[in-house]
Formats: structure tokens, C-alpha cells, sequence
């Protein structure tokens, strides 16, 4: 059974920062497609980070610069650094794995296979 398990949320004021993990059980993220999504209230699921199979990443136009995803492959574990953090990026923050390699880029969250159930992220000004 594959579990994504994020932590690393909470509350912090604008300009502060946080990282978040995505703990994998069950499954290897290798360089299969793996990316940080967002889902602020009443809105939709945005991707933020991505990475390929070649360890490229991208990210979303609103944290470019500010937002860092990387991965330790002995702990099996992702990671999104998130700096300068302001009121707007306030959401719950999920991570997202599909068993496949694929480019470097932002998929529909239906196309991922795994999901983690999320962890909170508040900033106040």
C-alpha cells in the first residue's frame, strides 16, 4: 500500500519560511514524476513544483524564486523550501507521485496516482 505522509505546515508570518516533507511508504520516488500541489479555500488545485525525470524542475509563475523542491533518495523523501512566504500562500500543501517517468512539467492532479493527505500552511501579514 502506498502512503505519502506530509509534514512540516503550520502558522508564520509574511517574509518567514517553512519546509515541507513528503515521507513515501510503500513506493520509490526515483525520478518518477513528483510535484507539491496547493488548494487554498474555495479554489483549485494548483500545482507549485515539479520534477522530471531528468531532476529539472519548474515551478509555478506566484513562488518562482521562493519555493525550492528537491528530494533525498535515502530517506525517499521530498521537500519544499518555501521562502519570503506571503499571506497569499496560505493553503493546504499536498504532494503528489504518479509511477512514471515524464517531463518536467505540470499535469492535472487526477493524472498523479498518489496523493498525501495534506498538510496546512498559514501565513499572516
Amino acid at each position: 500500500q502506498v502512503q505519502l505522509v506530509e509534514s512540516g505546515g503550520g502558522s508564520v508570518q509574511a517574509g518567514g519560511s517553512l519546509r515541507l516533507s513528503c515521507v513515501a511508504s510503500g513506493y520509490s520516488f526515483g525520478n518518477h514524476c513528483r510535484a507539491w500541489f496547493r488548494q487554498a479555500p474555495g479554489k483549485e488545485r494548483e500545482g507549485v513544483a515539479t520534477v522530471g525525470m531528468d531532476g529539472s524542475s519548474k515551478y509555478a509563475d506566484s513562488v518562482l524564486g521562493r519555493f525550492t523542491i528537491s528530494q533525498d533518495n535515502a530517506k525517499n523523501t521530498l521537500y519544499l523550501q518555501m521562502d519570503s512566504l506571503k499571506p497569499e500562500d496560505t493553503a493546504m500543501y499536498y504532494c503528489a507521485a504518479r509511477g512514471q517517468y515524464c517531463r518536467t512539467d505540470f499535469f492535472p492532479p487526477s493524472w498523479y496516482h498518489y496523493f498525501g493527505q495534506g498538510t496546512q500552511v498559514t501565513v499572516s501579514s
